[in-house]
């Protein structure tokens, strides 16, 4: 059966078996809404035994950088992005290399960015899916009920008629188990894809260096062409778990400081990232 390609428990020490590729397939960092810098991301993933997205909204700095450093020993990193829409929805795109990242974001995405970078972006949902029509992507509907009162999900979109019932099967995936949801809501995406016919994808969707990997997405492959594919086919397996409570308040208290932050004057803003990050980190399109 289908859903028993989705397992709710956190994944445990030496659960990746030979021949298997794993990544959290929904990170933050610094770039946007989070305070975790790359080389820490990069090295609790190192420890771990897993790979990683890392998937900025609107950015893709932090992808960039930590593929450069995962070139230094191997570590499996899947190029991304999670954009936002000025219509709600999230939509986490997956690419099968950086510079088919960085010319997708280049004329799709870096034109319509705010000042406030990490909001929605002056395009909807129907206008991103058809930008990514004809690009070598892997699309994956973001936390597709959530989150709370907000329409930061696709089918939460579809449900209060934001968007037309059909949108859904235009994407490649969703992602199924989010550990920003609630069990319900996960049970929700895992129907709906299956309704859609479309694939699964999991991410812990972390703003703190600890939730990484508490959700992963698996598959028997050897390099990223082949780890995508399996999303595409519907081979791959999602294992995790959902946040506790006072994680779910951490993590949105995270996420609000930072959006707060880039909301400063340029002066403040700037020396309050050099006291959180002891440095300045730059991003494509950064003036």
């Amino acid at each position: 059966m289908e859903q028993e390609r989705v397992t709710f428990r956190y994944p445990g020490k030496g659960f990746v078996p030979e021949g298997t590729l794993c990544a959290d397939m929904h990170f933050h960092t610094h770039y946007s809404d989070s305070y975790t810098s790359i080389k820490d991301a990069v090295d609790l993933a190192r420890k771990k035994g897993i790979g990683l997205a890392v998937t900025d909204h609107n950015l893709i700095g932090g992808s960039l950088e930590a593929l450069k450093m995962a070139k230094e020993d191997g570590l499996f990193v899947v190029p991304g992005i999670e954009i936002s829409s000025w219509d709600g929805p999230h939509i986490l795109v997956y690419f099968y290399s950086a510079d088919e990242m960085k010319e997708y974001w280049t004329k799709n995405v870096f034109p319509y960015i705010h000042k406030s970078r990490w909001l929605a972006i002056d395009k909807g949902t129907e206008w991103i899916l058809d930008s990514l029509e004809d690009v070598n992507c892997v699309v994956s509907g973001a936390h597709p009920l959530g989150y709370l009162a907000s329409i930061k999900g696709v089918q939460k979109a579809i449900d209060n008629g934001r968007l037309p019932k059909d949108i859904g099967g235009r994407f490649d995936a969703y992602e199924v188990i989010c550990s920003g949801m609630f069990r319900s809501e996960n049970l929700r995406a895992i129907k709906c894809a299956n309704q859609y016919g479309i694939g699964y994808t999991g991410g812990s969707d972390g703003h703190m260096l600890h939730e990484l990997g508490r959700v992963v997405t698996m598959q028997e492959a050897d390099d990223l062409d082949g780890f995508l594919k399996g999303i595409l086919k519907q081979t791959n397996y999602v294992i995790g778990k959902e946040k506790n409570i006072p994680d779910k308040i951490a993590m949105a208290m995270t996420s609000v400081s930072r959006f707060a932050t880039s909301c400063m004057p340029s002066s403040i803003q700037r020396k309050a990232q050099l006291l959180v990050h002891h440095g300045t980190h730059n991003y494509p399109g950064k003036d």
